[in-house]
């Protein structure tokens, strides 16, 4: 009877300390949305997009994006475009590339978030010209 009542005190201290913790956000709670259209300037396009947090829409600020890959296609038959990324104000990310053609590309990218233990995946579908 005594391990039973030590057990069930145990318990309550342990919902009760776990009930006390942040919730934090997961990679999921996180979107990016294109901001304005690219900007075309001699064969490079600028691309710029905002990081925001699904529940309240504000911006994120402070994420590191890495990884970016422009491509037009799927799989093995997929077509590459130079991407790096480029300055942009506080809230906003961008990236300069160089589409071979005309078409719809696909830009991706990873962040890493202040505070976020995963790491959060960009997918911006885009319609380009060369």
């Amino acid at each position: 009877m005594l391990l039973t009542k030590r057990s069930f005190a145990a318990a309550i201290v342990a919902t009760l300390t776990l009930s006390a913790l942040p919730v934090l956000a997961g990679a999921d709670d996180y979107r990016f949305e294109p901001v304005g259209k690219p900007a075309k300037s001699g064969d490079v396009t600028l691309i710029r997009v905002r990081l925001v947090q699904k529940a309240d829409g504000k911006p994120v600020t402070g994420a590191i994006l890495v990884q970016p890959r422009l491509e037009m296609g799927v799989g093995a038959g997929a077509m590459t475009a130079p991407v790096r990324p480029a300055a942009a104000e506080p809230g906003l990310y961008a990236f300069e590339v160089q589409p071979s053609m005309d078409g719809e590309w696909v830009l991706t990218f990873d962040a890493k978030v202040p505070g976020e233990a995963a790491t959060v995946r960009g997918r911006i579908m885009l319609d380009l010209a060369r």
